[in-house]
């Protein structure tokens, strides 16, 4: 696949992934609202432990939840599109529940790391083949979905008690 990928596909997975991570590039975007806060970790910084740790309903997973998801997830598809197609515990990647403040900027600072991470495993191995193509992408489809599963329950929040 590397022979044939266009020069332009590892950009535009990069281009997309930062948009998800970072926010807009530009004065348009491909799928967050433009604003600079409107990405993952615009929306997660501005957030206390408190306000990260508070499930949104009975039984609810927890934006700490999802963001050590990410975590998780972040890193299985960098080690994926380097090739390690090793079993994972998914149920591990959903164990936090609640953090206190360190907690907090520690899996925040762990996010940012793991993208790094995912940034140079795209550029070094992200058209090596197809799986590697394809861990790629569905890191964009699930970075997106979890950014939206995040921002719902800041809605959810927010929303007056009924």
């Amino acid at each position: 696949m590397a022979d044939t990928a266009p020069a332009f596909v590892v950009p535009q997975l990069r281009a997309v992934l930062r948009e998800a991570f970072e926010g807009p590039q530009a004065k348009w975007t491909y799928f967050i609202d433009n604003r600079p806060d409107a990405a993952v970790f615009g929306t997660v910084d501005a957030l206390s432990a408190e306000q990260a740790s508070k499930p949104s309903g009975a039984g609810a997973s927890s934006i700490a939840s999802h963001v050590h998801h990410l975590c998780f997830s972040v890193a299985a598809a960098t080690a994926w599109i380097r090739g390690d197609r090793s079993d994972l515990d998914w149920k591990e990647s959903w164990r936090v529940r609640a953090v206190d403040a360190a907690e907090w900027t520690a899996l925040k600072k762990r996010l940012r790391g793991e993208y790094d991470e995912l940034l140079r495993a795209i550029d070094e191995k992200a058209t090596s083949d197809e799986e590697a193509f394809g861990g790629a992408v569905g890191m964009v489809a699930h970075a997106a979905y979890h950014l939206g599963a995040i921002r719902q329950k800041l809605a959810a929040a927010a929303a007056p008690a009924k």
